[in-house]
This record gives C-alpha cells, structure tokens and sequence, in this order.
C-alpha cells in the first residue's frame, strides 16, 4: 500500500476516534447538566470531572469545551458545598478565559459572574461585591441595561449588596432593575420574575411585611401564566409567599440568581 493511501486512511481513523471522543465528552457534560438542573449537584460532579479530565487529554487546556466543562464542575462542586476547590477552579477558569479571549469577551464575563455569586456563597462578601458591581458595569456598557446577562448581573449585584447588609441599597437596585426588565420584557418573564421575588424578600427583610406579599403574590401569579402551577419555579416562589405571611420578618434571600445555577452544554460536533 502506497504511503499516502495508508496515511489518508489513519488520518480518517483518527477524525472519527475524535469525533466519537467529542460526542462522548458532550453526553457526560449533558448528564452532569440534567443532574445539576435538578439541584443533584453532587451527582453532577464525577461527570463534569470525566468530561473535564477527557477535554484536557483530548483537546488540551485552552479550548474552549475545556474552559466550558471546567466551570460547570467548578459551579457544581460550589453548589455542592465543596467551596474550596470549587473556588480555585473558577478563579483558574476565569484566569484562563481573560487570557485567551480577553476581559469583556462574553465567556468571560460568564465565569466572572459565576465567581462573584460563589464569592457571595460562600460568604467572602467582599470580594463578592467588587466582583459583581465589575461584571455589571461591564455588561452594561457591552449590552445595555436590560439585557438578560445584565439582569443577571444587576441581580446578582443587589443580592451581594444585601448579603454585606445594605438592603436598603440592594431594594434600590432590585427595583430599578426590576422596571428596566419589566419595561423591556414584560412582566411574566423569568428574570422578571426573579427579580420582583427578591423586591419582596427585602421589602421583608426592611420590616415590610404587608407589601412584601404583594409584590410576592403578583412574582406568583407571574410565574404561574409563565411556567404553570405546578412547576418547580412557582412551587417555590408559593412557599416563599406562605413563609413569608407565617414570619413576615426573616432573613434577606439567599436565593442563587440565575447564572448561578446555569451551566452551559457543549456540542459534540
């Protein structure tokens, strides 16, 4: 056999061993994102960790599919209680990501957002704050004001402001944003929605008790034309409603916001 027609037939080989790598890495990060929407964040992890160990072998560490299975178990070992490593990798994945397509490059500014919600998670206010007025500033100038990654961001923004104390400050934000996301989007929409939930736990929070179950019970019936009664979302923003009418006093959310619990699929092509 001549050496070329053997070369072109291994050439074929290997494509197809890394097409059938890349759409087996694609079905782990698929299962460990259905694990993750469920809130079985636990489950998630050992496969976000194949597909990231089989990115790294296959693709090396600076491709993109690499940079997006690593943040999504980064989020799940977050979301799972495992802070520490979970913190170090996002801050390796957000390391990575500035370097390779730059600070206000939209995948960046994902795994920043990401960062400044675990920040907040875990309690490291601070620097959950700088994160998140950073993230949110940008957004803004990029996409404007009532995009629905700046909705996240301004979201996530209130949330670090009233975990540092400041509700007062973060009702503000919380309620601009809220117009600017009802303007642009309509009222039964998901980060309007999102967003009114969380005017009503700090109107709570503030000792507002009697307009805290207003606006929860149009978050409700909001959610419940969107999605329907019996979806999870509307379940929970019911109980929230409940609780709050049985202890209209507690403590301001700590309700992830969106982007907390989102993670992103790659594609096997």
């Amino acid at each position: 056999m001549a050496w070329w027609s053997r070369d072109g037939r291994d050439r074929g080989s290997t494509r197809r061993r890394d097409e059938q790598d890349a759409a087996a890495l694609a079905a782990l990060n698929a299962e460990g994102v259905s694990y993750f929407a469920v809130g079985r964040a636990a489950d998630a992890i050992p496969r976000f960790a194949d597909a990231y160990e089989g990115c790294l072998d296959t693709l090396g560490a600076d491709h993109p599919h690499t940079l997006t299975t690593a943040g999504n178990l980064a989020a799940a070992c977050v979301a799972a209680g495992k802070w520490l490593p979970g913190l170090d990798l996002m801050a390796a994945n957000l390391a990575a990501r500035a370097r390779l397509f730059g600070d206000d490059d939209p995948r960046t500014l994902a795994a920043a957002d990401a960062l400044a919600s675990a920040y907040r998670l875990a309690g490291n206010v601070k620097d959950a704050v700088a994160m998140a007025d950073r993230v949110t500033a940008e957004r803004r100038r990029l996409l404007g004001p009532a995009h629905p990654d700046t909705l996240v961001s301004r979201l996530g923004m209130a949330l670090a402001r009233a975990a540092a104390g400041d509700v007062v400050a973060a009702l503000t934000l919380l309620e601009v944003a809220l117009h600017d996301s009802e303007q642009a989007h309509g009222a039964r929409n998901q980060h309007t929605i999102a967003l009114r939930a969380n005017v009503a736990d700090c109107l709570a929070t503030l000792g507002r008790g009697d307009e805290a179950v207003a606006v929860y019970r149009q978050a409700v019936g909001d959610s419940t034309a969107l999605l329907g009664a019996n979806h999870p979302d509307t379940v929970a923003l019911h109980e929230e409603m409940q609780n709050l009418v049985q202890a209209p006093r507690r403590a301001a959310s700590s309700s992830d916001s969106i982007s907390a619990k989102r993670v992103d699929v790659i594609s096997s092509t």
